[in-house]
């Protein structure tokens, strides 16, 4: 049965906060700037209560300061992926030729054509949800979008030849994924918050394949835990790269930046 139309924004509001939603505020003027009639701010509400993610809700995320469109499933991009951004930014040259790998909704890659104005442009995921809707966000940008594991969908001709591979690979312990928030675990696809055993096996395959892709003096940005960083930084040296680990406090983030020698 639906839940009566909220007859103001306080209303709207307490409704939320009561649900859990920590910025029940913000929540309801995206919600009320959503709704087109009573009638969907009805549905929209519910589904938020019964914590379904706002952005699902919406249609889209913000990140970088960019509006970036989310399917239901798709993994939803957080705020401290940013830093991603910002150290590609720090470490490639004019015109780099980039990759994005585990795009998702290509939120990192969006972000990455208009910052560094690659000359040459592509992410790549394994899931197809997320391929249609990184495909949706990146049309209109010289950029294109793969369906496949890592580096196995990309153009051969690009092996030994890129400036930047960025991965916000999956790195949550198997164990560790039942404790994630719900609105995580119980809508977005496993395939994205599964790292494995310890959280790195996607990480270590990033990294034992990326010199072979980066031409010398590249770089490998991905994101982890940090409690991950010295498992993550030994195998990525095994792996013939140089790596340093990066922690920004405002986002809460943590990061590796390994080069090829």
């Amino acid at each position: 049965m639906a839940t009566p139309f909220p007859t103001d924004h306080a209303a709207l509001v307490s409704r939320l906060r009561a649900a859990g939603c920590v910025y029940a505020e913000d929540e309801a003027d995206l919600l009320l700037a959503a709704a087109d009639t009573p009638a969907a701010l009805v549905e929209l509400t519910d589904r938020r209560a019964a914590g379904e993610p706002l952005e699902y809700l919406l249609g889209w995320a913000e990140f970088c300061g960019l509006r970036i469109a989310v399917d239901a499933g798709v993994f939803v991009p957080r705020a401290r992926t940013a830093l991603l951004v910002e150290l590609a930014a720090e470490v490639t040259g004019p015109a780099p030729a980039v990759v994005d790998l585990c795009c998702g909704s290509g939120a990192t890659t969006v972000a990455m054509a208009h910052r560094l104005a690659p000359r040459w442009l592509a992410a790549a995921d394994i899931d197809p949800a997320a391929v249609a809707c990184a495909r949706r966000n990146v049309a209109g940008l010289n950029a294109e979008v793969y369906e496949g594991d890592l580096f196995a969908p990309l153009p051969r001709q690009w092996r030994g030849r890129l400036d930047l591979v960025v991965a916000n690979a999956p790195y949550v312990p198997t164990d560790a994924v039942a404790l994630m928030p719900p609105e995580a675990r119980l809508h977005e696809a496993p395939v994205a918050l599964d790292g494995g055993p310890d959280g790195l096996s996607v990480l270590r395959r990033v990294g034992a394949h990326a010199a072979g892709w980066l031409t010398p003096g590249g770089h490998l940005v991905v994101e982890a835990g940090t409690t991950q960083v010295d498992a993550l930084c030994a195998a990525f040296h095994a792996a013939g790269l140089t790596p340093t680990v990066r922690h920004d406090e405002d986002l809460d983030a943590t990061a590796v930046l390994a080069q090829r020698p």
